[in-house]
């Protein structure tokens, strides 16, 4: 029997379906510069491939470093997306030309403008808000109302922070100097300083922990941190408290991606950010981290929902992102360590 006998004899359905499996073996797996642990994004990617058959490898590590590898890298960069947390990353890889410009008409429908990059370089996947974590038993909520009233006297060796190195409060102070003058907004962070119940600390956890402890009252934390320790204690002694709600809304920040400039498969790798901010795929990534879904379509995870509706900060996050190098200089002469 020869070869086209034999072709003749099966069924048109199995010889697509060869086909098919074929052409997706074919095609090189997506690669993700992930600032991201992969336990955190594998159930979303595996979830990408089941319905693209598209598979996605991972490398994992700092956004900075990530970053700095994609620079280093440059043309010869196996990575199609960097996805890392915090607009003043993104605003450096796309200043540098590390990512590429989108044309997507579904991630316009998706995710607002001001989650997004001017030139579509990047994209916001999840909202983070920065807010304030206090010890329900030692301050009464009413105490509370913005960032910059943790700068008065009755908050002297009562605030923790995190350190100043840390990119989200870099992006918390530039996020400030687009309302304030840069003096203001100094002698705010000068307070906060001299209000520091500790020396700042490496991370939100631990900030949190020293709220509960009693070693200090308040910190300004990102509020996954939170949701994370009432995730596996819901009477964590910990609360949670939304400043700025009558100064424009609270600051926010992203877990975002772009398509990198080295990207060999730059449609692949825009489907990828497309299905991502699809809401099934929100709904997952937002469920996973503990984050507000972009999509605003898509209602947040019930251990979110449970620390109330809040007024989030339109300020456009590309304007934060600019501002981001300034931000770090006011600090350091405001001894922010």
């Amino acid at each position: 029997m020869t070869v086209a006998q034999t072709l003749r004899r099966i069924p048109v359905s199995a010889l697509l379906l060869t086909w098919c499996a074929v052409a997706a073996a074919a095609q090189p797996p997506l690669v993700l510069y992930s600032a991201q642990k992969e336990p955190f994004m594998r159930p979303m990617l595996d979830a990408f491939t089941a319905q693209t058959g598209i598979d996605v490898e991972i490398l994992s590590d700092q956004g900075p470093v990530l970053v700095e590898r994609l620079a280093a890298e440059g043309a010869d960069s196996r990575a199609d997306v960097l996805l890392t947390v915090d607009v003043g990353n993104l605003t450096n890889a796309a200043a540098r030309d590390l990512l590429r410009p989108m044309d997507s008409s579904v991630l316009t429908a998706n995710i607002p403008q001001a989650l997004r990059d001017q030139e579509m370089r990047w994209v916001g996947l999840s909202r983070r808000a920065r807010a304030l974590v206090y010890a329900p038993s030692r301050v009464d909520p009413a105490q509370l109302s913005t960032y910059a009233a943790l700068a008065q006297p009755q908050w002297k060796g009562r605030l923790c922070l995190r350190t100043s190195k840390n990119v989200y409060n870099q992006s918390l102070v530039a996020w400030m100097m687009t309302m304030a003058e840069p003096d203001e907004v100094e002698n705010t962070v000068r307070g906060w300083v001299e209000n520091l119940a500790t020396a700042p600390l490496p991370d939100d956890t631990m900030a949190i922990r020293a709220v509960a402890t009693g070693d200090c009252d308040v910190a300004v934390v990102n509020m996954y941190y939170l949701a994370r320790l009432k995730r596996d204690d819901a009477q964590y002694p910990a609360a949670m408290f939304w400043p700025d709600q009558d100064d424009g809304g609270s600051h926010i920040n992203i877990l975002g991606a772009g398509v990198t400039a080295a990207s060999k498969q730059p449609q692949a790798a825009q489907r990828l950010l497309e299905w991502w901010s699809g809401e099934a795929a929100q709904a997952l990534l937002a469920s996973n981290n503990l984050e507000y879904p972009a999509n605003l379509k898509v209602a947040p995870d019930p251990i979110l929902a449970a620390f109330g509706p809040f007024q989030a900060s339109d300020v456009p996050l590309a304007e934060i992102g600019q501002r981001q190098a300034d931000a770090v200089r006011l600090m350091d002469r405001a001894g922010w360590r």
